[in-house]
């Protein structure tokens, strides 16, 4: 059986970029935000995590993508998504969050824009 959630980092042009496989939701949440904290505990500060290869994402997953964020503005980082699936853009908009989270169409694109 996989795991639900495959997730892994590299830094790049000093972003460091998070990648999800899978779903994020009630299951992941907790694996997904210790990663996080862990990162955050090494001196990362600018982050895009790349949704890209998530399947999907419930309340649960919005919430500690929030919770993610307020940690991150604490110590006055950066974070930026990837979204390209249409769904997944319009849970966004449905709950307003397009309007708390930079969303880009790539890694690319992230990093590029200020």
């Amino acid at each position: 059986m996989e795991p639900p959630i495959e997730i892994s980092y590299s830094d790049v042009g000093g972003w460091t970029i998070v990648e999800l496989y899978g779903e994020v939701d009630v299951y992941t949440v907790p694996m997904i935000k210790q990663y996080m904290i862990e990162r955050l505990a090494d001196g990362h500060r600018r982050f895009i995590i790349d949704l890209r290869g998530v399947a999907f994402i419930d309340s649960m997953g919005l919430g500690v993508l929030v919770g993610v964020l307020k940690r991150v503005l604490t110590v006055h980082g950066e974070l930026k998504l990837v979204i390209t699936d249409a769904n997944t853009k319009q849970l966004f908009a449905l709950t307003g969050l397009r309007h708390v989270f930079p969303i880009y169409d790539s890694v690319y694109q992230a990093r590029r824009t200020s």
